[in-house]
């Protein structure tokens, strides 16, 4: 092996190395989040918006779609070991999918149209995915899953809607009504406020060796 064909992989094996960490503290950041949410008035007291996607969009936006991916199951196990889970899991794996279909798309879209309008179109197209995913999930996976976990009826949890929402009247109207809304709510936040500080933070993490 030449001397620059050795260069260049030591090169590679470095820039893995560090993206790998940094993937492992974007999902770090993002499980602090998670400790911060924001109930809603329009939604049952169990649906609180947290922030825990922005380092995750942030490391799509900066390594790819697939980064974006490994950076969401990172946080939802970090998340798993630490808290642990009420819904064998279900629960969890409905997250990470319910989070992947927000930030690929977005990756997917930035990665060939890297400017600020890219990001914007990535990010409504990822918002949009998200929240036809999430009321498909809440309705079929979630909310059935939890509502065994937690012994109550599916009544009773579509109760909870009714309390703060009184156009919910059933498993449908409940995803019209309050996962759609909290979904729609979160990937406009989470867009805005990576909007605010990608330009700020991406350097720092692409930095070349």
């Amino acid at each position: 092996m030449s001397t620059d064909a050795m260069t260049s992989a030591k090169t590679r094996s470095r820039i893995n190395v560090r993206q790998m960490a940094q993937m492992g503290m974007l999902a770090a950041i993002s499980v602090v989040l998670m400790l911060f949410e924001i109930p809603l008035p329009f939604a049952p007291a169990f649906y609180e918006i947290d922030f825990s996607e922005v380092p995750v969009m942030v490391g799509c936006f900066t390594m790819g779609p697939l980064a974006g991916a490994v950076i969401e199951f990172l946080k939802i196990l970090l998340n798993f070991a630490i808290n642990g889970t009420d819904t064998a899991g279900v629960g969890e794996f409905a997250n990470f999918l319910i989070g992947c279909s927000m930030v690929v798309p977005a990756a997917v879209i930035y990665k060939k149209k890297r400017t600020k309008s890219g990001a914007v179109l990535g990010m409504v197209i990822g918002t949009v995915f998200m929240t036809v995913v999430g009321c498909f999930l809440n309705a079929f996976v979630l909310l059935p899953t939890y509502a065994k976990a937690f012994g109550m009826p599916m009544d009773a949890l579509i109760g909870m809607g009714s309390a703060v929402n009184g156009r919910i009247t059933n498993l449908a109207t409940f995803a019209v009504f309050a996962v759609a809304p909290f979904n729609l709510l979160k990937g406009f936040l989470v867009s805005v406020i990576v909007l605010l500080i990608y330009k700020k933070i991406s350097p720092i993490l692409k930095n070349r060796l």
